[in-house]
């Protein structure tokens, strides 16, 4: 599946071990099995908690296969570091985009639907469609 043409999956944490439990929780609702590229992106480069652009360009550019990258967010200054590189417009890969949904949830459904091979828009609709999620 690595040679595929698949949106890509950036989750970008305060914290590297929630950033990689999601990718992995996400890996394994979505069958376990391969998946489009997912990667976490959290914490600073010493591993603290925070965010860096780095590791965020760096994670982008692993997932990139030339179908787009939805970027998944926790908090808000993980949204302030990602529309910064997209603003300065070469650290992220064409077709990097912010998307605004529930991390979690988001994540999972933007992992499944990349899967399948959907293209851009459909990943970012249901990542997004993940706040309609009820939990009572």
């Amino acid at each position: 599946m690595s040679d595929e043409k698949l949106v890509g999956i950036v989750l970008v944490s305060h914290s590297g071990p929630v950033a990689e439990a999601v990718a992995a929780l996400a890996r394994g609702l979505a069958g376990g099995g391969e998946t489009a590229p997912v990667a976490p992106a959290g914490g600073t480069d010493d591993g603290g908690l925070g965010t860096s652009s780095d590791l965020i360009a760096a994670a982008a550019a692993q997932v990139d296969r030339g179908m787009g990258v939805v970027i998944l967010t926790d908090l808000g200054s993980a949204v302030l570091t990602v529309k910064a590189l997209l603003a300065e417009g070469d650290e992220l890969p064409d077709g990097a985009r912010l998307v605004d949904a529930p991390f979690v949830e988001g994540a999972v459904a933007a992992l499944v639907t990349a899967s399948t091979g959907a293209d851009l828009d459909a990943v970012e609709a249901a990542a997004v469609e993940a706040y309609s999620y009820r939990k009572v």
